[in-house]
């Protein structure tokens, strides 16, 4: 059987009732896939990513992550590390200092320990020798790389990303997907990639949401390869890049 890591059911999203983004959204993510939250701008994936991990209450329905609720009253870490949009690494800290952060608040551990730890996360972005830098002598995709070593320092089963390869040139962005991938791979985990890149999406992605501002629904899910033939004009376009009418 295969184990669920995110169950979302008859969830809505947004400011207030009657001004939600998105009603009624229910799928699951399991275990071992790469999974996407898709949609156009202003759909609302941000804001799903937000309410998953608890940043945002809910307007109705149900979430349950790793099996409990994303909420940030239990005494243990969060069982899930995240990415944030253009990494949100804290520009008065070091990069090995800002991988250390989650390490500092939920664990013990002596100082040689942490940093034995954040150096091995470092290594497995291809970012070690970045350590003692602040993060405003990186590039864009490095910057994006510390984030993702950030949300793997305590080690979690599940990562939640967004938009790790937006704005980036294509060779960079080809090289963060193949590392989100062999990362996947390797380290048995479990990805949600909030991300419009359609690059991403065909390569890396096993499964998939398409959010949808007008219908302020799903309007799609299942493979992405195979969404190209669906039969909404308003999917059929997001998948195959048209400006055809939808």
């Amino acid at each position: 059987m295969t184990t669920v890591m995110l169950s979302v059911t008859d969830l809505s999203i947004g400011w207030s009732e009657g001004n939600a983004l998105i009603e009624g959204a229910t799928f699951e993510v399991r275990a071992g896939e790469i999974f996407g939250i898709l949609g156009r701008s202003a759909s609302g994936k941000s804001t799903m990513l937000r309410t998953l991990i608890g940043l945002e209450p809910p307007l109705a329905g149900s979430i349950e992550v790793c099996g409990r609720p994303p909420d940030h009253e239990h005494a243990g870490p969060p069982p899930f590390g995240v990415m944030f949009q253009q990494g949100a690494l804290f520009g008065a800290l070091t990069v090995g200092q800002n991988v250390a952060l989650p390490l500092e608040r939920w664990t013990r551990l002596p100082p040689d320990a942490v940093e034995a730890i954040v150096r091995a996360k470092l290594r497995l972005v291809e970012l070690e020798a970045a350590y003692a830098q602040p993060p405003s002598t990186l590039s864009g995709g490095m910057r994006k790389r510390a984030a993702i070593a950030r949300a793997l320092a305590l080690e979690p089963p599940l990562i939640f990303l967004d938009e790790p390869s937006s704005g980036l040139d294509p060779i960079t962005s080809a090289e963060i997907d193949r590392l989100i991938a062999t990362l996947a791979h390797v380290l048995g985990l479990t990805v949600v990639i909030v991300t419009h890149e359609l690059g991403s999406i065909t390569t890396i992605v096993d499964r998939c949401v398409l959010l949808d501002k007008e219908s302020r629904s799903i309007l799609a899910a299942g493979v992405p390869r195979e969404l190209t033939h669906h039969p909404h004009p308003r999917v059929r376009n997001f998948f195959t890049r048209s400006a055809e009418a939808a």
